[in-house]
């Protein structure tokens, strides 16, 4: 789903709540030394390739929780991979309400919709203090070119894109409330595991309203799914606090088996 200029010197750098923030400095870490296993760029890239795209991180900078990294309309500089922290990404309708598009946790990409335009589609906002690795674009574009490997995994990133854009559609389309709310609680599930962290226990950066309106659901729908998930024995929501009971009973619920098969 179920949601993207150059080295790294010196200290770290906090972002204050506007866009645009101005980078803090942090100490230099590697791409191939990052802690971010999720983060693709690097997969299959020799070391020397992988020396080649670590120049091109200038520094990586913080977010503080409430700040965008980007807004609509901001032109395309960078794409941002995900260190430590949090997104959201969304956009603003014409009479202000806010439709959010996706959430974006450590190893994701951020601003992979201002490719085809040069200019952001949706504002990225941090869940929780957060920080970010920046990537000048045009110089990856051009790295890209020389390196197969590189390239592929840009191209994988976009195709990516769209199954979770298609993924979306379907959750909106062909499922009842309770049906997307299991959907992307184990689309959290996977991602959270794939991360090294526990597939059952987790909790959400998110408030129930963004949830709601990244399911097209109401508040008081989400608060309904979330008891009726607790009724079937399925999950426990306290706060934020996310406990999966009967993950493959998760599992049957989002295939539309509502009993055990």
């Amino acid at each position: 789903m179920n949601s993207y200029h150059l080295r790294l010197v010196g200290r770290s750098t906090v972002l204050p709540h506007t866009s645009c923030p101005r980078p803090v400095i942090p100490p230099k870490t590697a791409c191939s030394g990052c802690g971010v296993s999720a983060c693709s760029l690097p997969i299959g890239l020799d070391s020397p390739d992988v020396s080649h795209l670590d120049a091109l991180v200038v520094q990586r900078f913080k977010v503080k929780k409430g700040a965008a990294l980007f807004r609509t309309g901001d032109p395309l500089r960078s794409l941002y991979t995900v260190r430590t922290g949090s997104f959201k990404t969304g956009i603003v309708s014409v009479d202000g309400r806010e439709q959010v598009t996706g959430f974006q946790l450590s190893g994701d990409m951020l601003g992979l919709d201002a490719i085809s335009d040069d200019a952001h589609a949706c504002t990225a906002v941090a869940l929780e203090d957060s920080e970010v690795c920046p990537i000048h674009f045009a110089h990856l574009e051009s790295l890209a070119r020389n390196l197969p490997s590189l390239q592929h995994n840009l191209t994988r990133l976009l195709s990516r894109e769209i199954v979770q854009d298609h993924t979306l559609l379907m959750l909106m389309g062909n499922m009842s409330s309770d049906e997307r709310l299991a959907a992307f609680l184990l689309n959290l599930s996977q991602r959270f595991s794939s991360r090294g962290y526990s597939a059952r226990h987790f909790v959400l950066k998110m408030r129930r309203e963004e949830i709601g309106s990244y399911l097209g659901l109401r508040l008081e729908t989400i608060c309904r799914g979330i008891a009726h998930l607790r009724d079937q024995g399925l999950a426990q929501i306290v706060g934020r606090n996310v406990t999966i009971l009967d993950l493959e009973g998760l599992k049957r619920l989002v295939a539309g088996c509502r009993r055990p098969i």
